[in-house]
């Protein structure tokens, strides 16, 4: 049973930092797109960052290019989000999930993905 387990949300000011992990758990991940997306209360769930788990490949929403960083420790299954330059704007909920193995290139696409974590908020004050 696969799980994915979402750490290290918070309240902060803006141009602050956070690092957010996601632990995965129950299988191995080799093939699989680990991806972060965001929602805030009322809106649609959007794309934030994902990496291939092989090779590291990152994909990065614009909004967060050159801010957010994801990265990926094989050895601790572990994925994370490092957050800098936060803003106002960047206030929501975070989510981990996975999609995989077979992999359909939307990266970007929450659909596709298999796998969910339960959030963890991220709160940037002004």
């Amino acid at each position: 049973q696969v799980q994915l387990v979402e750490s290290g949300g918070g309240l902060v000011q803006a141009g602050g930092s956070l690092r957010l992990s996601c632990a995965a758990s129950g299988r191995t991940f080799n093939g699989y797109t680990m991806g972060w997306f965001r929602q805030e209360p009322g809106k649609e769930r959007e794309f934030v960052a994902a990496i291939r788990w092989n090779s590291g490949t990152a994909y990065y929403a614009v909004s967060v290019k050159g801010r957010l960083t994801i990265s990926r420790d094989n050895a601790k299954n572990t994925v994370y989000l490092q957050m800098n330059s936060l803003k106002p704007d960047d206030t929501a909920v975070y989510y981990c999930a996975a999609d995989g193995p077979s992999y359909s290139g939307r990266y970007y696409y929450d659909g596709d993905y298999d796998y969910w974590g339960q959030g963890t908020q991220v709160t940037v004050s002004s």
